[in-house]
């Protein structure tokens, strides 16, 4: 039985990009198009102390006030555990890491994690979070690529989590089957958060399609399955975190012969509609506020608020995303599935009351 319309309680995305800058100015204002409420601090430089992530947070509330930023440090060699201490008294909520080389903007990334062991001691006395982008980097000598590059760091998040397993971690963008079975493997510290695009896309569809590559690339047509299953599953450590990454279309569609397209896919302003859509096209629409609200608020501690109300959704039949885009110049950002039919739209305020 299909519905028409379909509400969710504070809509919650835990890994988006919001840039810094212009680019910033222009991005930041989708978020509340889904009520999202995470900023991903993948930046140049990374923010790696407290009165970075403050004045990050600071800048982004002066773009949109009515958004909360949940701020993250950057896991580095500069990082201590009184650093650790303070950012948590200054509600800091965790820290990323990036293996070296991986995504964009992790040319500073970690290359051991046993460096870090006082880091995620403190971390788990703080009750902070660890955010793991978890591929290995590609090399020759270990066979190691784009496509195996998640499954062959599972044994790391195997081992932090025996190390320290009061610590929460998310491993971030999963896009493999051996990823779910893994995390679901695992204590009740460990959750996992998936793309809208990986929800989509297989490996084919990047293969010679700028516009819908990014890091961790789509996997196989079983892999994709493994995550629509975990959804429709609805298990409650698996999550929505869009990774959405927005990138100047100048640098998104080309590519020359010493320098590749941008790696990541902007689902911002179109985010709660198409994750909506996508949910529905495999039978998992029931699963949708668990999906972008209730299982990643409470994995966070971060319960929704009665006064920031709900979001309606309606089915639509004749709306297709647009492929103009947003912003100009530098800041030209165009977002995934654009130029498609998407069977959702979101309902303005004034229509709900």
């Amino acid at each position: 039985m299909s519905v028409d319309t379909i509400s969710v309680a504070c809509p919650a995305d835990f890994h988006v990009h919001l840039r810094q800058g212009t680019l910033a100015e222009v991005v930041t204002k989708h978020v509340r198009e889904g009520g999202f409420r995470l900023a991903y601090p993948n930046l140049k430089p990374p923010i790696t102390n407290t009165e970075e992530a403050l004045l990050y947070r600071a800048q982004l509330q002066a773009i949109d006030p009515a958004v909360e930023y949940l701020m993250t440090l950057y896991l580095c060699p500069e990082l201590t555990p009184d650093e650790i201490r303070k950012a948590a008294r200054a509600g800091v909520v965790g820290v990323k890491s990036y293996p070296r080389g991986v995504t964009t903007n992790s040319e500073g990334g970690i290359e051991s994690y046993e460096a870090y062991y006082p880091v995620f001691a403190a971390m788990e006395a703080e009750g902070m979070v660890l955010n793991l982008h978890g591929e290995v980097p590609s090399a020759a000598a270990t066979n190691t690529c784009v496509l195996n590059a998640e499954p062959a760091f599972l044994p790391h998040l195997r081992a932090l989590h025996a190390a320290f397993p009061r610590l929460r971690i998310v491993l971030e963008h999963a896009t493999t089957r051996a990823a779910v079975e893994c995390v679901k493997s695992l204590g009740a510290t460990v959750a996992c958060t998936l793309t809208a695009h990986h929800l989509a896309l297989t490996v084919d569809d990047w293969a010679g399609q700028a516009w819908h590559f990014c890091k961790p690339v789509a996997k196989y047509p079983d892999d994709r399955a493994a995550l629509r299953e975990v959804v429709k599953e609805g298990h409650p450590r698996f999550f929505l975190g869009s990774d959405s990454a927005p990138h100047p279309a100048e640098t998104k569609a080309t590519a020359a012969p010493t320098q590749p397209c941008a790696a990541g896919v902007y689902t911002s302003p179109i985010l709660l509609p198409l994750v909506a859509h996508l949910l529905d096209s495999f039978g998992a629409l029931d699963q949708l506020e668990g999906f972008v609200s209730a299982h990643g608020r409470a994995f966070y501690g971060r319960p929704a608020v009665e006064h920031e109300g709900r979001v309606t959704l309606r089915r639509v039949s004749d709306k297709v995303v647009g492929i103009e885009g947003y912003g100009t110049g530098a800041t030209h950002v165009v977002p995934f599935w654009a130029g498609k039919r998407i069977g959702w739209e979101l309902v303005g305020e004034e229509e709900v009351a």
